[in-house]
């Protein structure tokens, strides 16, 4: 999973904001339960990356429901 700009985010539909949204909570639940089952993580930084990505995607779908401009 990539890590968005904030550039490339609000160039996206809103449909496209919840697929990534839901996909990124995926990968930080996933990243989570390895974490509390005592497994090694691959990139710990990773996590930190996601949760940003996740406050950047919320960030701007939130900016569109004030304009009135989403669903």
């Amino acid at each position: 999973m990539a890590i968005y700009r904030m550039k490339q985010i609000r160039g996206m539909l809103d449909e496209e904001i919840d697929k990534k949204l839901e996909e990124l909570y995926a990968e930080l639940s996933q990243q989570r339960v390895l974490i509390a089952g005592g497994g090694a993580v691959e990139n710990p930084s990773r996590i930190r990356l996601v949760r940003r990505t996740i406050a950047k995607l919320l960030t701007v779908k939130n900016e569109r429901l004030k304009q009135g401009r989403a669903e």
